[in-house]
C-alpha cells in the first residue's frame, strides 16, 4: 500500500510538469521517510531511494537554475546527512551535485558514502567538494591519498588539522613538499601523531628556525622529546655543513684574477651562487662589497638571513642574486617562499647608508680580532 501510494504521488507530480509540484512532492516524501526512518526495512528504504532519486533527477533537469530548487535540495542534504538509514543512492546523488551548498552536508557527514564513493568524488570534483570531504570525522588512508593527489594546499591544511584523517607515508610526502613554502602547514604537520619519525626529521631538517621554535612550543607532551631531539639533530647538521673549515685560498685567487681582468660582476656572483660554489660565492661577495672573506664568512655561516643582506646591499645586488646567495649557504634544499618573502621585505627596507655603516663596523672588528704578529 505504501509503495503504491508513494509511486502514484510521484508519477502525478512528474506528469504535472510544475516545478512547484515537484518540490512540494520532494518535501512530502522526504518528511514521510524521516518520520519513521528507524523502522523501515531494507526494501522500504530502497523504495524511498528510487522514488527520491527520480524526483531529484527531475528537479535537476528542469529547475536547477531555480533558487527554490537549490534551497530544497540543500535542505534535503542537510536532513539526510545525519540519518544512518538514508538511501545510499540518494546520498550519492546529492554528493555528486556540482552545487556545493547541496553536496556539502552529505560530503561532510553522511555515513552512507563508502570509501569508494569518496575516492571517486576526490578524483572528479573541485576544491570545495574536496574540502568538505576533508572535514569528515573519519577518513581512511585510501581516501586521504586520493584527496592529496589533487595538490590543493587548502585541502592539505584541512586534512593535517583533522585528527580523524589517517594519512600514509606517500600522502605525507606530498604534504612535506607543500610545507616547504608554508610555515603554518609545516607546524601543523610536525605535531601530527601519525607522522613517521623519518619524515618528521626530514620536515625539521628543511624547516626555518622560526618554524622549529613554533613547532616545539606546540608539541604535545608525548611528542615533545622526539621533536626536540629531531630539531637538535637538524640544527647540528646544518651548523656542521655551514661552519666546517674551508680553504678559501684557491677561491680567493680565482676571484682576484676575475677582478683584475674586469670579469668579476653580479652575473658572475649569481652563477657561483646558483651552482652552490660556496667558497667562490663568499670570495666574490667580499670583493664586490669591498669587504673581506673574514667578514663575509661568519654571516654566511649563520642561520639568520639579515646579516647576508648587508654586503649584498653595499654591492648593489638585485634581488635574484641576493636570493641565490642566501640559498647557497646550504649544501642542499632551498629557502621556503615565506622565508624568502620576509628576507626580500627586509632587503627592500635596508638603506645603502645603514648597510655601509654596519659593514664598516664589521670590517674594523674583524681586523681587531685578527691575530697580531709577534
Amino acid at each position: 500500500m505504501l509503495e503504491r501510494s508513494i509511486t502514484e504521488e510521484v508519477e502525478a507530480a512528474i506528469k504535472a510538469g510544475s516545478n512547484e509540484k515537484h518540490l512540494d512532492t520532494l518535501r512530502q516524501v522526504t518528511d514521510l521517510f524521516l518520520v519513521s526512518a528507524d523502522g523501515y526495512t531494507g526494501e522500504q528504504i530502497e523504495l524511498f531511494g528510487d522514488v527520491l532519486e527520480r524526483l531529484i533527477r527531475t528537479i535537476e533537469l528542469r529547475a536547477l537554475a531555480d533558487v527554490s530548487a537549490r534551497i530544497a535540495l540543500a535542505e534535503m542534504s542537510a536532513q539526510f546527512a545525519s540519518i544512518k538509514q538514508a538511501p545510499p543512492a540518494v546520498v550519492r546523488r546529492l554528493a555528486q551535485n556540482d552545487e556545493i551548498t547541496i553536496a556539502r552536508p552529505v560530503l561532510t557527514e553522511s555515513a552512507r558514502l563508502s570509501a569508494e564513493d569518496l575516492v571517486e568524488l576526490a578524483q572528479t570534483k573541485g576544491e570545495q567538494h574536496l574540502l568538505a570531504i576533508s572535514g569528515r570525522w573519519w577518513l581512511t588512508e585510501i581516501v586521504t591519498d586520493a584527496l592529496l593527489k589533487r595538490h590543493y594546499p587548502s585541502v592539505s591544511k584541512r586534512l593535517v588539522t583533522n585528527p580523524g584523517a589517517r594519512m600514509s607515508a606517500s600522502g605525507y610526502a606530498i604534504v612535506l613538499k607543500q610545507a616547504e613554502g608554508d610555515p603554518d602547514l609545516a607546524v601543523e604537520t610536525g605535531i601530527r601523531v601519525d607522522l613517521p619519525a623519518d619524515q618528521r626529521k626530514e620536515l625539521l631538517k628543511n624547516a626555518t628556525e622560526a618554524v622549529r621554535t613554533r613547532l616545539l612550543s606546540r608539541a604535545p607532551p608525548h611528542l615533545f622529546e622526539e621533536i626536540r631531539n629531531a630539531i637538535a639533530a637538524a640544527a647540528a647538521g646544518a651548523n656542521r655543513e655551514m661552519s666546517r673549515t674551508r680553504d678559501f685560498s684557491e677561491a680567493r685567487r680565482f676571484v682576484a684574477a676575475l677582478a683584475k681582468h674586469g670579469k668579476l660582476n653580479e652575473p658572475a656572483l649569481l652563477a657561483f651562487a646558483k651552482e652552490r660554489k660556496y667558497a667562490e660565492t663568499v670570495a666574490a661577495l667580499a670583493e664586490l662589497s669591498r669587504s673581506s672573506i673574514e667578514v663575509i664568512r661568519p654571516v654566511m655561516q649563520s642561520l639568520r638571513d639579515d646579516g647576508v643582506l648587508i654586503p649584498c646591499r653595499v654591492a648593489g645586488l638585485n634581488w635574484e642574486t641576493v636570493a641565490a646567495v642566501l640559498d647557497s649557504r646550504f649544501a642542499s634544499g632551498s629557502m621556503g617562499r615565506h622565508e624568502l618573502a620576509k628576507a626580500r621585505e627586509q632587503y627592500a627596507k635596508l638603506t645603502l647608508e645603514n648597510a655601509r655603516r654596519l659593514l664598516k663596523f664589521w670590517q674594523v672588528r674583524a681586523v681587531d680580532a685578527a691575530p697580531k704578529p709577534n
